[in-house]
């Protein structure tokens, strides 16, 4: 992440070495710790033949990290029978069912012979990609992201082909890539965030957001960009079925001419591909060649945090991206995309001038503040977003709504699992009263709830508070400080290096 050099740690084979040697540890990959996506993946695989199946993608990765520009022209043929089994139990098992109608446990009736003839029909050319079933899913500021469900046979066959093609990017991902990538989650991503904020030189802070992402993805620049590495026709031909199928919207097909299918297995691994050559290469090319000072980039997704220690640095960059992104059919969001002054000098400067405090920015559900220690020093102050909670809250109090007549352990045990859940994820350091008020405004529906059932329903606030001893988790710390996990999670940073 930042300008200084980085030791190799030949302590682990589980971890490769940092995709730019020349930085820091902030961008090295993190340790394989089991991969964190949307398809709810096993940490082993329930297959006898998985060890030959890890050994033959073993060496395609060690081919792809020995030469960076080597083209893979054979390998659909890692696509075996033991492949998509393992793809297969990958899946959700009571995931919606796409256009097809087929679901998990139908499918697996008769697993092993629908898996030699999906087989047979992949490697044969024969098979053809289904269009996806479009739904829609409410988005924080009120509007629905829409979303397409493939069906049970195309999920296999990405999740197979996302295995392969895995083997040869993530030799080539850089290491501030931190989205949908295995081994890697958010708070890898807030770590290494916080900890380049926090040990380097970092004064301005740019927050990227690309307008339309996954809508907006040119198919021909996509497929020029993969044509890069892979050059097996077959595995090319797979992707476009892909991206040709289109949706059905009650009972009405259309066809997608631009961007990735949202919710297919195959789409962040397209879309890590496309912001890899747009986005990534071209930044880390642009602070060796024209910044003056540190530089730190954190990207998840379509989303990226840039700091800078020069203004001018952050403006020139700012401008340079959206040409950038122009040329490959993106643009920056207007709205969503700022540049501010933020870092441990951002306080005491805009006093000087008599401008307030620094501005705040959100990242992955957070929002981070420039805040001081109870020792008076520079400190980053990251608290959950207030329409993200409120949001959480809504969706609780409607559901509560529908469970209300349910026996009260019943719901004390699922407002359990929800307050657990939303912990896991907010409850880091410095966020300690967003997790107290959640809880709180949680019981307060819940106590309402209770008092709704019957108009001689009387439970006190007494009553509701020793339910809630027995019930729901008392909020707490579950996540290191940043700079903890980050030096656990890269060895090869020193903190004084």
């Amino acid at each position: 992440m930042t300008n200084g050099p980085e030791k190799s740690d030949p302590s682990t084979v589980a971890k490769k070495p940092a995709n730019n040697p020349g930085r820091s540890g902030a961008e090295s990959v993190e340790r394989r710790e089991g991969a964190k996506g949307n398809s709810g993946q096993q940490r082993t695989y329930r297959t006898p033949s998985r060890e030959s199946v890890s050994s033959g993608l073993l060496r395609v990765r060690e081919r792809a990290r020995r030469d960076k520009k080597e083209r893979f022209t054979a390998l659909l043929h890692h696509v075996t029978v033991d492949l998509l089994r393992i793809a297969f139990l990958s899946l959700k098992r009571n995931a919606a069912p796409g256009v097809d109608d087929v679901t998990w446990p139908q499918y697996e009736q008769n697993l092993e012979v629908n898996l030699v003839d999906l087989h047979g029909r992949v490697h044969r050319g024969a098979y053809r990609a289904l269009p996806s079933r479009r739904t829609f899913i409410p988005k924080e500021d009120g509007t629905q992201r829409p979303l397409g469900i493939a069906s049970l046979e195309d999920k296999i066959v990405q999740r197979a082909v996302v295995d392969v093609l895995n083997a040869i990017y993530e030799e080539d991902f850089q290491g501030f890539s931190y989205g949908f990538r295995p081994g890697r989650s958010q708070h890898n991503a807030l770590d290494a965030l916080a900890t380049g904020i926090t040990r380097t030189k970092v004064n301005w802070i740019l927050d990227c957001d690309i307008r339309s992402y996954f809508d907006s993805v040119s198919h021909e620049w996509l497929v020029r960009f993969i044509e890069h590495r892979i050059g097996d026709p077959r595995v090319i031909r797979l992707i476009r079925k892909w991206l040709k199928a289109g949706v059905l919207d009650d009972g009405k097909w259309s066809t997608t001419d631009t961007g990735t299918p949202q919710g297919a297995v195959i789409s962040p691994l397209l879309s890590n591909c496309y912001l890899h050559y747009t986005f990534d290469l071209w930044a880390k090319q642009w602070r060796h060649r024209h910044a003056r000072g540190n530089v730190v980039i954190v990207r998840y997704a379509d989303d990226s945090v840039v700091g800078f220690e020069h203004e001018d640095d952050a403006r020139r960059f700012l401008t340079d991206l959206r040409a950038r992104m122009e040329k490959f059919a993106l643009s920056l969001h207007p709205d969503k995309t700022r540049l501010i002054e933020f870092g441990r000098f951002a306080v005491r400067d805009r006093e000087a001038r008599g401008v307030g405090k620094p501005e705040t920015f959100n990242f992955l559900g957070f929002t981070h503040i420039c805040g001081r220690s109870q020792a008076g020093k520079f400190q980053l102050w990251r608290t959950t977003r207030r329409d993200r909670m409120r949001s959480r809250l809504r969706a609780i109090k409607e559901e509560l709504r529908r469970r209300m007549h349910e026996p009260i352990p019943l719901q004390g045990r699922w407002l359990n699992q929800v307050v657990r859940g939303y912990f896991a994820y907010h409850a880091v350091p410095t966020n300690s009263r967003r997790l107290r008020a959640f809880r709180y405004h949680v019981l307060r529906l819940w106590h309402r709830t209770l008092r709704r059932r019957s108009q001689k329903d009387f439970t006190s606030w007494h009553r509701i508070c020793r339910l809630a001893l027995d019930y729901l988790p008392s909020p707490r710390i579950l996540h290191p400080w940043p700079s903890t996990r980050f030096d656990v999670t890269h060895p090869r940073w020193k903190p004084n290096a």
